[in-house]
């Protein structure tokens, strides 16, 4: 972690990658996620500084591709993979119980082939975990599915993972929690297309990237001004839980517009834009590269070798030790065993976010 520290300092962190080994960027302070900017040694990250040591980083995908399908190379479909199954698993990308049952059976397949009546016994669903609350019901619709899912390699399954997870509609949304009039409890959430708000777990309103003309905040308040329809502008405001969050907020909202939006990182046109989301002598500006630019680039039509990819066992659970009376697997008598495989390492979960409910607001 040299890269992040000062001479004088020195610090130790713990890194926890996507496939649950020990092993950057993120980190948890009262249910906020922040980002580490690569440019500043880790000492100048005083939102982390506050939470060690020691220090716990997370390595994890900050900007959803809209189809993962597409990204070129299977190490990289294989990293988004694991956010997504992560996402699914920590309730971040909720999905009705057929999705998760398809989704379920998939990530299976990926991680244990094809279905074998003998090694497969009754209840080897459970010793993995999907979702939130995990019911028994859910595991045997996946076991059924499994079945199914004979002669696709890991590959194949994680890129149908993928490809139904990138149509649920929370899919790659970052999430902050707001108020608004009356103290009413939304989220905001920052997409590749927009700014989606969020009121009891139901869309009310939409502002695109384009028809955003500014976004600004002072204290604890977060003004989002848009073009309507009728080219009028409007402008929204939100209470952010403290002054930090929303000054987060503001600076997730300006990362993901540049990313998403911007065609030349440092052109002059991109200073112009940019300039319309400063606030009050606040200064942020992405330092990466932008979607597009990342698609421009020579090397994304190289021919490049085929890399082989070392995927990582997840973690395993105790099976279930009880089978409903009656269950049967193609005639076969239930086996009650037990596995307590601990797979390579730990898997440490994200400090939730304190869930509010997002104004009934039309899509601009």
């Amino acid at each position: 972690m040299s890269c992040f520290c000062s001479v004088q300092e020195e610090f130790y962190c713990e890194v926890l990658l996507l496939d649950e080994s020990k092993l950057i960027l993120t980190t948890q302070q009262q249910g906020i996620k922040y980002w580490l900017d690569p440019s500043k040694t880790l000492a100048e990250h005083k939102d982390l500084i506050t939470t060690g040591p020691p220090f716990t980083l997370y390595f994890g995908v900050k900007f959803y591709a809209e189809d993962p399908c597409k990204l070129k190379e299977e190490i990289t479909r294989y990293e988004f993979f694991l956010q997504v199954k992560q996402d699914v698993l920590q309730g971040r990308l909720p999905c009705p119980f057929n999705i998760s049952t398809q989704l379920g059976a998939l990530a299976i397949q990926s991680e244990l082939g094809d279905y074998d009546l003998y090694k497969h016994t009754p209840g080897y669903v459970s010793e993995y975990r999907f979702v939130p609350d995990q019911k028994e019901e859910l595991e045997d619709s996946i076991e059924q599915i499994h079945k199914t899912l004979m002669g696709q390699v890991p590959a194949e399954a994680e890129n149908n993972y993928l490809a139904i997870a990138k149509t649920l509609e929370m899919y790659g949304v970052d999430l902050h929690p707001v108020f608004g009039e009356k103290q009413s409890e939304y989220f905001l959430g920052l997409t590749p297309v927009g700014v989606v708000v969020y009121k009891n777990k139901t869309q009310v309103g939409k502002y695109f990237w384009p028809r955003m003309t500014k976004v600004h905040f002072k204290e604890t308040q977060f003004e989002l001004r848009v073009i309507g329809r009728d080219c009028n502008e409007t402008s929204f405001f939100f209470d952010a839980p403290s002054k930090t969050a929303c000054k987060n907020l503001w600076k997730c909202c300006v990362e993901h517009h540049t990313f998403f939006r911007m065609p030349e990182n440092e052109s002059n046109s991109l200073t112009r834009k940019l300039s319309k989301f400063s606030s009050l002598g606040s200064k942020h500006r992405y330092s990466g590269k932008t979607a597009m630019q990342i698609g421009r680039e020579q090397s994304v039509t190289l021919p490049r070798p085929d890399l082989q990819v070392i995927r990582t066992r997840s973690k395993t659970y105790p099976k279930r030790s009880t089978q409903p009376a009656g269950r049967s697997n193609g005639g076969q008598s239930v086996t009650k065993t037990e596995n307590a495989s601990e797979g390579q390492s730990k898997s440490t979960a994200l400090t939730p976010v304190k869930r509010y409910s997002t104004p009934s607001l039309s899509v601009m």
